[in-house]
């Protein structure tokens, strides 16, 4: 067993991790992407049930999901390299980009049945599987239209049996899905959404990388999941663009916001990519 492995390789010291406790789980389907996130330090040799006992917050019928973080959590990006020095030595990342373009490597641990909501994330990124088995379904960027998006995340919960009432574009959706046993590597594609569903007990790292120049990148982002900046300030633009057509009548503004996504469509879309 992994946790067994890394008591023979390292004594026990203190390290920072993210506790996100996902609440409102019932039978393996995620409710809600409310979590509550605990910042706290404590032996790593701990099994995950020693955690849950010692911080008292999990109930039965809840999942762990844990993550690492750098030394300063505001500051710092979790690297393997630093806070599992002797773990890292085992790993072999592959060489799919340059030394100075690495951005973070993310140690999870997981419970069987936990599912993490769809998301994408902004930089190229590797899912190694070190131990347990995952389903991963991942859906086009080009589906954005139909996923329902909040933010960076898909309102459709529950992928496998989707309220088609609720959300009844997501059938357009195109479904891609794989599965990743220990030793397996996934290469996830920067704004490729996907959805994370732990089948039995997991331990993981993510791998994430700067494929963009780096002055395109947010300086203070320290989980590389905020937008390119360009990007964020091209949305706020939009979002004043928006406000100031609320001084229209109702058929004015309809109007001009749909000459807006035509010009949006001729400017900006392309077919480079699938």
């Amino acid at each position: 067993m992994f946790l067994q492995y890394h008591r023979w390789i390292s004594s026990v010291r203190t390290l920072c991790i993210e506790l996100c406790l996902l609440m409102y789980l019932y039978e393996g389907q995620l409710k809600s992407n409310t979590k509550t996130t605990f910042f706290l330090r404590m032996p790593y040799d701990l099994k995950p049930t020693e955690i849950a006992s010692n911080i008292n917050v999990l109930k039965n019928d809840e999942k762990y999901y844990l993550r690492s973080v750098g030394e300063d959590v505001r500051k710092d990006v979790a690297d393997i390299r630093k806070q599992f020095p002797g773990l890292a030595e085992d790993v072999q990342i592959p060489e799919y980009f340059e030394k100075e373009q690495f951005f973070s490597s993310v140690f999870r641990i997981s419970s069987a049945g936990l599912q993490l909501w769809t998301h994408y994330d902004v930089m190229d990124n590797f899912l190694i599987q070190v131990t347990g088995r995952k389903r991963v379904v991942l859906y086009s960027p080009r589906d954005v239209p139909y996923l329902y998006l909040s933010g960076t995340k898909s309102e459709v919960l529950d992928i496998d049996n989707p309220d088609f009432e609720k959300y009844p574009l997501f059938v357009k959706a195109k479904r891609y899905q794989c599965y990743l046993e220990a030793g397996d590597v996934l290469f996830i594609p920067a704004m490729w959404f996907h959805n994370v569903i732990s089948e039995e007990f997991g331990v993981a790292l993510n791998v994430f990388w700067k494929h963009l120049p780096a002055e395109c990148y947010d300086k203070s982002d320290t989980y590389g999941n905020k937008d390119p900046t360009a990007a964020s300030r091209a949305i706020q633009i939009l979002d004043r663009a928006l406000k100031t057509l609320e001084e229209l009548p109702a058929e004015y503004r309809d109007f001009y916001a749909r000459r807006m996504v035509l010009r949006i469509q001729e400017k900006a879309y392309t077919n480079d990519y699938g």
